[in-house]
Order: C-alpha cells, then sequence, then structure tokens
C-alpha cells in the first residue's frame, strides 16, 4: 500500500517496492488480483507545464471553463469548437496518452447518453416517428437540438475534469481544495476513503481468492449465501479497521488538522496560465456575443 502523504523520494521507493513484491508472488492470478494503486492519478508523475501548475490554479481554471461551456447557447457551434480546440491543446501540453484520455471519457460518456436521450422525444417538430409496439415515439428537431447540446457540453466538461485529475496526485488536489476553503470534513472524508480504499479493495481481492482456493460453487442459491457472509464480514473486518486506524492516530495527538509537509506555492507559471486561460475564455465568449 502507497502511502500518500510521504515525501517523493519516499513515495517513489515504496512504489518500486510494491512493482518488485507483485513481480515476486508466485502465480499469476495472485498477481492480477493486487490492486493498482495509482489508477486514479497514473500519469500524475509526468513533467509537463500543466503538471507543474498550482492545484488551486487547475482548479479554478477547470472550474471557469466549464462555466463557459454550460453558459455557452446551443447555436454557437463556433463557440464549441473553440473550446474543443483549447482543451486539446492543453491535454497536448500536459503529454497524456491519448488513448488513456479516450478510455477515461468512455467510462462517463454512456451515462451522459443515457441522460441525454429522453430529450429527444420532447414536444416540437417532428422529424423521425417511430411505431413501437402500442406507442407513437416522435424524435423533434427540438429534441435533437438539446440532446446534441447536452452531448457536447458534457464531453468538454469531462475532457477537462481529465486534464484536471490526471496531471494532478489526488492528495495534492485536496490540498488545493482545502485552501481554496473547501468545508474540512468534505477534505478529510475524501482524502480517508483515496488512503483507504485501496486497503479494502485488497481486502476483499484476499477474501475472493480464499474462496476461489476452496473449490467455490454449488448452486446459484448457496453462491449468493456465499458471497453475503463475505459482504458482512467485509463490514466487520472494515469497521474494526477503522476504529484501529482512530485510536492510532488519536493516541499521536490528532485533533482534526492534517500538518502540511509541502505548502503550495503560487508562481509566475500559475499567473501566466490562469491570465491565457481568461483572455481565450473571454475571446470566446465575445465571438459569440457580437456574432
Amino acid at each position: 500500500m502507497v502511502w500518500r502523504g510521504c515525501s517523493e523520494p519516499r513515495e517513489a521507493e515504496t512504489r518500486r517496492e510494491v512493482q518488485s513484491e507483485n513481480q515476486d508472488l508466485p502465480y499469476p492470478a495472485a498477481r492480477q488480483d493486487r490492486m493498482e494503486h495509482n489508477f486514479l492519478d497514473r500519469y500524475s508523475d509526468l513533467d509537463s507545464i500543466i503538471h507543474k501548475l498550482d492545484p488551486r490554479t487547475k482548479l479554478i481554471t477547470t472550474l471557469f471553463f466549464v462555466l463557459a461551456v454550460v453558459m455557452t447557447p446551443a447555436t454557437e457551434w463556433r463557440a464549441f469548437v473553440s473550446y474543443f480546440a483549447f482543451i486539446s491543446l492543453l491535454l497536448l501540453l500536459s503529454k497524456l496518452p491519448l488513448l488513456y484520455v479516450a478510455k477515461r471519457a468512455l467510462v462517463i460518456i454512456p451515462f451522459v447518453l443515457l441522460i441525454g436521450i429522453f430529450n429527444l422525444f420532447r414536444s416540437g417538430e417532428t422529424m423521425v416517428s417511430i411505431h413501437v409496439w402500442h406507442w407513437q415515439v416522435s424524435v423533434t428537431h427540438e429534441g435533437l437540438l438539446v440532446f446534441r447540446t447536452v452531448f457536447i457540453k458534457a464531453s468538454l466538461s469531462i475532457m477537462s475534469l481529465i486534464l484536471l485529475s490526471s496531471t494532478t496526485k489526488f492528495p495534492v488536489l485536496l490540498k488545493g481544495l482545502q485552501q481554496l476553503r473547501m468545508p474540512k470534513v468534505m477534505t478529510l472524508t475524501l482524502s480517508f476513503a483515496y488512503r483507504y480504499i485501496f486497503v479494502l479493495v485488497d481486502e476483499a481481492m484476499r477474501m475472493r481468492r480464499a474462496r476461489d482456493s476452496r473449490n467455490f460453487g454449488g448452486k446459484r442459491l448457496w453462491q449468493l449465501k456465499t458471497i453475503g457472509n463475505m459482504v458482512g464480514t467485509l463490514f466487520l473486518r472494515t469497521y474494526e479497521r477503522g476504529e484501529r486506524v482512530y485510536a492510532a492516530m488519536a493516541s499521536r495527538g490528532y485533533d482534526g488538522r492534517i500538518i502540511e509537509a509541502n505548502p503550495l506555492s503560487f508562481s509566475y507559471r500559475d499567473a501566466y496560465f490562469s491570465v491565457a486561460t481568461a483572455l481565450v475564455l473571454v475571446s470566446i465568449g465575445l465571438v459569440s456575443l457580437l456574432r
């Protein structure tokens, strides 16, 4: 398990130890059952101008980018093309693999389609009419416009969020949120969830491996009963581990505050990036208004 709060050299050393430990496991199945601890911010260690920005800069510029996209009228397709060109340029500067970005986006896009597809059938001028069993379903021009707008705006927002989350280590991102006065209870909850979700997943994988090693089979009802017992056991182990962790933290003087070992710093690079982003967003907005 990698402790994200440690220093960079120590973190890299721990990561190498975990990788070496995985390679030394005797069975391929056991190696596959190990949780990848860096699946959320796998490429946050790359060396690019976007990675070097302060997390507060990236948070604020991402927020304004999403707001600008959401507030753009549906008919301003030139503005959406400009937003796409801008976020694509930032993705290229970040050196993130485009296939990785596409895979992350494809995880979320189906939910967007599920939400937007019902807008196709709103009232308006009929474009296509389909007879489905006892119902007559009509796709309207107004519905198609709303569906297209929802899809474009959601896709641009998702791309900006992937850029933010993939170029910033999660603990650093939480530190930036805390510096921006996000409620402490939310940052602490996210921090502990990120810290221990890998431990719980590893625990669940060990239980599954133990189940499979005992020739798990039988009827479906018996399998469901076994899985239910595993879920209950995992809950009890999670509760007990939480109690032990809190007792250990309290014994070391934890009073609800997290001591920052590496304070954040706002540099000239952040100022230039913020000004450039603001100019781009304002320019796109002005061009849309003056047309």
